[in-house]
């Protein structure tokens, strides 16, 4: 695989790096920048609103005035990095600073103005930056927004907001093949996504049922509207999730033009995309794009790679948004997305990281979601949101056993798991002060899910073949009911306290749609946000949070001594996890913020095994299977606590910095009473991550830039492989009862990443390119220690080498 990622990426640099060649003009170039202005909590727009670029002493002024709809146009803005501020009266005031303004495409501004407690006083704020607050005005801890250019700057990213998140304070993702994150010491299973306010399935290519992670995000970036990621003691309209949340927005497109995007990347692959207007008089837009496995075009025309594992995958995705109408506004959105790989034994490296040389494996898997949103503005401080969307996840896995003359078929995978969702939620600002938010979310799962196998099972019934064990079966309905009511009360401008319920209802699993026989959860939550001083500012936070468990592990089913097989794990209710988080944060001037976060979580009601063992499910989820467990009961406990330290210096005057240290303990207990580590114990993450960006020339329209990353993180502790008994069994077998005991080597990275943005001085064309030179060291971090049955012996298995990335980015 590493050789196959790095061949391909001369080729297109090659074929890319001539389109820079244009003469060096220096005329200045000028873009329009529009956008909307809202109120903060009741999402009505502000007529009249100011909207400025902030230019220097003696410059011309250049500004707008927000319309009946909140919306306003700039035109004329010089393109580069620019700033502006927003005034309103009665509201605090808002600059927004180095927006990216490029010639190849208009800049749109979402801007949420809160209002100041202080009535019929404009309060101002000089340059203010509110990069750290999130978009949910109720997310108060532990929440952070982040956006597409964040996602396209850092070095090491490929395009992916799992890889980006994985910079932040409390996360962890020390896993080069995959983009799963370990939150806080939680396992990946406990990460919720959501997509325009209603929970998705995995967005990820070659996902499986049950997991939050893949290998290659589905995710497209170029869609994105500023989103948030929260970690820890999240608001009550957030449930079913452990470990933390991706709550994604979806850009709307160009309202007046038509603009088009293309891209490649050896990650994200060739994509195009399109947008601009759609029924002019209702202000809606569109915004479509493809995108498509750059490696599986490249092997299609005949060029070599040394493997047959070629990655192909394909996604769309959209959001089309019908403007305003007398019955509120509304939008489509969506996703479609197929993966398939094919491992072909004969053809792989003994290290591979995800296949054996004794077996051929084949892959497919597909999702989609279609939603339909709604906002209706009931007055000028209510309004009603209700999203409804279907989704749908399918997932074949054939296995052959390749050592014999002819191939064994000896596992079987088909999953299928549609479901139909639905969200609405009121909200009021009641006053100033307080702002009530109160909603329901319902969901049917319609699951097909069918695993065989008969790797290493007996034979039977005598026929001189190993017979077939069926480990799921179940064509039936899994529904859950959410619902929750949080408000936020602002004592006074420096003090802010949220505080909510959220409960849940999950129906006993059946061949139809069943809503009795479940089980329930009450969750409180609160959190208080203090500005003592104007650059310091303390919080706290709590919040109690449950968690169904992932389906292939609900409906595993255990051979009785009578030969049969039935359902045994039907029975097990939530894992339940206790956040508690105190943080201090301190600017020291408006582009620096230092922030201190410490926290405990207590875990209780985790799967585990009913005689005395090591087993926990707390474990597992970082991987594209779950362990083969029947029988389990909540009886389970774990506990995770640390300290995280961030320090960032926003970008400003051409350059960032961002520091992230967490120290961390993650444990738990199986039924055998012994305190141990859990698989994601990594006890610190190191990150540090700053750029720079050189303009060339007076005309703003060439920037060179230049990021790096370095990443320092412990060893994942495991269990070691009894070799002894794996060579008797022919296949891996480990020491359960030294379980984690063991502890890997610390894992390292240095990336660089070196970018080129062009501006046309003559058309409206945008060109920007990047080379990611990823663990430049060419560091042997360690992926597992495996047991090989061709040697009988115990080896190290290795992550992705040195490995080059590219993209190519021409918006117009």
């Amino acid at each position: 695989m590493q050789s196959l990622l790095q061949r391909l990426i001369f080729l297109p640099a090659l074929l890319l790096l001539p389109l820079f060649i244009i003469p060096q003009l220096q005329a200045q170039i000028t873009q329009t920048v529009r956008g909307t202005v809202l109120d903060r909590q009741s999402e009505s727009p502000l007529i009249g609103a100011t909207i400025a670029l902030i230019t220097p002493a003696g410059s011309p002024a250049l500004g707008a005035v927000s319309d009946e709809n909140g919306r306003f146009t700039l035109a004329n803005v010089p393109v580069g990095r620019q700033a502006f501020r927003i005034t309103y009266l009665g509201y605090s005031e808002q600059n927004i600073p180095n927006v990216l303004v490029n010639a190849g495409r208009e800049t749109v501004l979402d801007i949420r103005l809160e209002e100041s407690l202080n009535a019929m006083k404009e309060v101002v704020v000089s340059a203010k930056v509110d990069k750290d607050k999130p978009v949910n005005e109720l997310a108060t801890v532990s929440a952070r927004q982040f956006n597409l250019e964040e996602v396209m700057r850092y070095s090491g990213g490929r395009n992916d907001v799992a890889k980006l998140v994985a910079n932040f304070a409390g996360v962890a993702a020390n896993n080069d093949g995959r983009n799963d994150i370990i939150i806080r010491g939680n396992s990946p299973t406990g990460v919720l996504w959501r997509m325009e306010g209603i929970p998705i399935p995995n967005p990820n290519h070659f996902a499986t049922l049950g997991t939050t992670g893949g290998p290659v995000s589905a995710l497209n970036t170029n869609l994105i509207a500023n989103s948030d990621f929260l970690t820890g003691a999240f608001p009550a309209e957030y449930g079913n999730a452990l470990a933390g949340v991706f709550d994604i927005n979806l850009r709307t497109g160009n309202q007046e033009r038509y603009e088009g995007t293309f891209q490649i990347g050896a990650f994200s692959g060739l994509e195009a995309m399109v947008e601009g207007p759609m029924l002019k008089k209702n202000n809606g837009s569109f915004v479509a794009a493809y995108r498509h496995s750059f490696v599986e075009l490249a092997d299609a025309a005949g060029l070599e790679f040394g493997t047959s594992a070629v990655p192909r995958y394909k996604d769309l995705s959209f959001n089309f948004d019908f403007g305003n109408t007398k019955a509120g506004k509304f939008s489509l959105f969506g996703i479609a997305a197929n993966s398939n790989i094919d491992f072909i034994g004969a053809e792989l490296d003994s290290t591979d990281l995800w296949a054996e040389t004794g077996e051929n494996a084949y892959n497919t898997s597909r999702f989609g979601v279609l939603g339909i949103k709604h906002n209706l503005l009931l007055n000028d401080h209510s309004y009603l949101r209700t999203v409804v969307s279907g989704s749908y996840t399918g997932v074949t896995y054939e296995e052959d056993d390749i050592s014999n003359a002819e191939p064994f078929r000896q596992v079987e995978v088909e999953d299928k798991l549609a479901v139909l969702r639905l969200s609405s939620f009121y909200q009021n600002k009641i006053s100033a002060r307080f702002t009530l938010r109160a909603g329901i979310l319902a969901q049917q799962q319609g699951l097909q899910t069918s695993v065989r196998v008969r790797e290493n099972t007996q034979d039977w019934d005598g026929d001189g073949v190993r017979d077939w064990v069926t480990q799921r079966d179940f064509d039936g309905i899994v529904n859950l009911l959410e619902t929750y009511a949080q408000g936020q009360y602002r004592l006074n401008e420096q003090l802010t306290l949220n505080a909510g319920l959220h409960a849940m209802y999950s129906p006993r699993a059946d061949e139809k749609s069943n809503w009795s026989d479940g089980k329930w959860a009450v969750e409180p939550r609160a959190a208080l946000n203090w500005q003592f001083a104007p650059r310091h500012r303390f919080n706290v936070g709590y919040g109690l949070h449950n968690q169904t468990q992932p389906l292939p592990v609900y409906f595993y089913r255990t051979r009785l001594s009578d030969g049969s097989f039935v359902p045994s794990n039907q029975n097990l209710g939530f894992t339940s996890n206790h956040h508690l988080v105190l943080g201090y944060a301190f600017k020291p001037d408006n582009y620096w913020r230092i922030k201190v976060e410490a926290y405990y979580q207590w875990i209780n009601n985790a799967p585990i095994d009913p005689y005395a063992s090591s087993f926990s499910l707390l474990n597992a989820g970082a991987d594209f299977i779950f362990p083969e467990r029947g029988n389990l009961v909540n009886e389970g406990t774990g506990a995770n606590r640390g300290v995280e330290l961030t320090l960032e210096k926003f970008f400003n005057k051409g350059w960032y910095a961002l520091s992230t240290i967490s120290v961390f303990k993650s444990t738990y207990e199986g039924s055998d009473g012994v305190e141990r580590s859990t698989a994601f114990d990594g006890r610190y993450v190191a990150n540090f991550l700053a750029g720079k960006e050189f303009k060339i020339g007076s005309s703003g329209r060439r920037t060179l830039t230049l990021d790096s990353k370095l990443t320092a993180a412990g060893g994942r502790p495991y269990t070691p492989v009894n070799l002894d008994a794996s060579r008797a069994a022919g296949q891996e077998v480990l020491y359960e009862d030294r379980a984690f005991s063991e502890r890997m080597d610390s894992y390292f990275r240095w990336d660089v990443k070196f970018g080129f943005r062009l501006n046309s001085p003559k058309r409206k064309l945008a060109q920007t390119f990047f080379l990611d030179f990823q663990n430049v060291t060419n560091h042997e971090n360690i992926f597992a220690m495996r047991y090989n049955t061709e040697a009988g012996a115990v080896g190290r298995v290795n992550q992705i080498g040195f490995f080059p990335d590219i993209l190519y980015r021409v918006e117009f």
